[in-house]
């Protein structure tokens, strides 16, 4: 990974060189786009597409990819659909509400229903813009607060995808990071009246989600992430949103990989074991890495992350290509 000068921080991840996107983008053989989608409801998002290089094969298959809370799409984030594209699968992906360089206050996300909805435009807006892509299988991928939306977009169109990566999902608020009593009962209260507060309670999560020391100033240095505290609105709907999953995992029939680390501390492996038991989902997969962290594919090891990735990798191809797959959720025209 190239340095920056002292004091400085990077342009990109990867550092100053090369300085341009796109030059990075073609290094690894994908071409990528950046552009605005207005929605019904008035906000701005801003997206990006990850995609094979033209002239080559078609794409596998769409993905469309959900980051966690206080993330965004254009710093580390985006090495895993870059590796992706470049195995042929086109990957799409937004700045959610209140982050990245989408509209909304900073890491206010009071309403995770209308993100869902958010998801649901974005694919129709894939749809308007690439009609070659009409017939392709679609999976949903989500890391930590991502997977758990992918959930709830699964439940608010059951044929619309033909499968999900569940990368540490936050199905549940790990008990180890959830604010303890009264701190919840209080702040249900106060959120009534001041939504928007920054005030929560809470160890730094980047620290406990990446391994690799020298990974985490990388990560710091991010020009978009949220370095402030939880809002009161946005703890109180993924409160009630992980509440609202872990009852309903038994509801779940998408076909599924959930991919977890053991000593992830963020959200809880446990609850990943529960999703993969309690799912009526004919096709699941569970991996559970030893030792692993939540970031599994930045923080870990280069070599951790390489196994993440095959795992990853390998459950899209089969289910691309395997006769007994079902087609629902095939890229089509509503």
């Amino acid at each position: 990974m190239a340095e920056s000068e002292p004091g400085r921080p990077f342009r990109h991840y990867w550092g100053d060189t090369p300085a341009e996107e796109d030059d990075y983008y073609s290094q690894h053989g994908v071409r990528g786009t950046r552009s605005f989608l207005r929605l019904p409801r008035g906000i701005s998002l801003f997206t990006r597409s990850w995609l094979p290089l033209e002239g080559g094969p078609p794409p596998r298959a769409i993905v469309l990819m959900i980051h966690g809370y206080g993330n965004d799409v254009s710093w580390t984030f985006q090495m895993t659909p870059i590796f992706l594209a470049s195995k042929g699968f086109a990957c799409f992906a937004f700045d959610l509400e209140g982050h990245g360089r989408s509209d909304g206050l900073r890491a206010f996300v009071p309403d995770l229903d209308a993100v869902v909805r958010d998801c649901l435009a974005f694919l129709g807006s894939i749809r308007e813009r690439h009609p070659e892509y009409h017939g392709l299988p679609c999976f949903l991928y989500g890391e930590s607060m991502g997977g758990a939306i992918c959930l709830l977009t699964h439940f608010a169109d059951r044929l619309g995808f033909r499968g999900a990566v569940l990368v540490a999902p936050m199905c549940k608020i790990s008990d180890k990071v959830r604010p303890r009593w009264p701190i919840p009962e209080i702040l249900s209260m106060v959120a009534k009246v001041l939504p928007t507060l920054p005030i929560v309670p809470t160890a730094d999560i980047m620290l406990k989600s990446i391994k690799v020391e020298e990974k985490v100033a990388v990560a710091e240095m991010n020009p978009m992430r949220y370095r402030g505290k939880p809002r009161l609105g946005t703890v109180m709907e993924l409160l009630r949103v992980t509440e609202q999953l872990s009852r309903k995992l038994s509801d779940v029939s998408i076909p599924f990989i959930v991919l977890h680390g053991s000593a992830d501390v963020v959200t809880d492996p446990m609850v990943s074991r529960m999703l993969y038991e309690e799912a009526r989902s004919e096709d699941k997969t569970i991996k559970i890495y030893e030792g692993m962290m939540h970031s599994l594919l930045f923080g870990e090891t280069d070599e951790n992350i390489e196994i993440v990735r095959k795992d990853i990798l390998s459950w899209l191809e089969y289910r691309c290509t395997s006769t007994s797959t079902s087609t629902a959720g095939n890229l089509e025209s509503a």
